[in-house]
């Protein structure tokens, strides 16, 4: 491109790269500030997410002036329980992506968070999810985690993500479902007993993460676009875990964020529709300035050849003696 260009031209894209370079050093230094503020938030935000986690778990009653509102409110003594149980399965479950992602068998298990932080990384860059886990029937770990590994920062693709290994007690695995038969042997009165694994859906294949194959030597196209869409899906439910269920936790128990996210994506429907109206407009526009000067053309193209077969008659004194 550069080949075609002026001397003069290319004088003057010499000096607009040079504007993009300094651009490009400001980027630099915008993101490395935003990192530094987002560091300094999240140590202001930690003395709140200390006190949300002990009135959670029942560490810590809430006082001041909340408990003088809900003092007319009578408790039966019976049945007192300490915190908000159930809290971050709630939480979860109101968000509509990670609903989905929620099986009914994951519920018990889920019901024993007790917290959810996250943290990010710096070399490489991204960032981990912490569950926190009450003891529990269902598995030994108190911590499960997601790790998620990218390039870039401030437009990041996913290079990586690594989850626990859940060490789960005999017989309560949620991601695989265990079938036993009994087959009959022939010739004798002792059958033969044949177990089947499978794999089923459960919340907690979030934490053994799909994985791109390092060699993709014959690899199948159309697998290897679904494994692409798997990846993004697993980067997504972090992100969303990340942004909006750990900052806004009680938001989301309590409902009042689905009624923010949906006018939030009634916003995005608008800004679309109308996006998309502008761009049907524009293309109406282009449509019929193009039928315009087609028929233009036409017109011109019959008038001339309307002229060129007319007789000319030329005056008097013009004709030849």
């Amino acid at each position: 491109m550069m080949v075609s260009l002026s001397f003069e031209a290319r004088i003057r894209v010499a000096g607009l790269r040079h504007l993009q370079s300094q651009h490009d050093e400001l980027e630099a230094q915008f993101i490395e500030e935003k990192k530094a503020l987002e560091a300094k938030y999240q140590k202001l935000y930690q003395p709140l997410y200390t006190k949300r986690f002990e009135i959670v778990n029942g560490l810590e009653e809430v006082g001041g002036d909340v408990s003088t509102e809900l003092a007319g409110i009578k408790e039966d003594q019976a049945t007192k329980e300490k915190g908000v149980p159930g809290f971050w399965l709630a939480a979860m479950k109101t968000h509509e992506v990670l609903a989905a992602e929620i099986e009914e068998q994951d519920e018990g298990a889920l019901k024993f968070i007790n917290d959810i932080k996250w943290s990010r990384l710096q070399n490489p860059e991204g960032f981990k999810l912490e569950f926190y886990f009450n003891p529990n029937p269902y598995f030994k770990n108190s911590v499960l985690t997601k790790t998620y590994h990218v390039i870039g920062e401030s437009d990041p693709i996913l290079s990586q993500s690594i989850g626990t290994e859940i060490e789960w007690y005999p017989g309560k695995c949620l991601t695989k479902k265990v079938t036993v038969k009994k087959k009959p042997r022939m010739g004798s009165r002792i059958a033969k007993t044949i177990t089947t694994i499978n794999k089923c859906e459960s919340f907690f294949t979030f934490f053994a993460p799909p994985r791109i194959p390092e060699n993709e030597d014959g690899r199948d196209d159309d697998a290897y676009d679904e494994l692409q869409d798997r990846m993004e899906q697993d980067y997504n439910v972090g992100v969303i875990i990340r942004d909006k269920t750990i900052p806004h936790a009680v938001s989301w128990f309590t409902g009042e964020a689905t009624e923010d996210d949906e006018a939030e994506k009634e916003e995005e429907r608008k800004e679309g529709a109308k996006k998309d109206h502008n761009e049907v407009h524009d293309e109406e526009k282009e449509g019929a300035l193009k039928k315009e000067v087609e028929e233009k053309k036409e017109e011109k193209q019959s008038s001339d050849k309307k002229n060129g077969d007319q007789k000319i008659e030329l005056p008097p004194e013009c004709r030849q003696q």
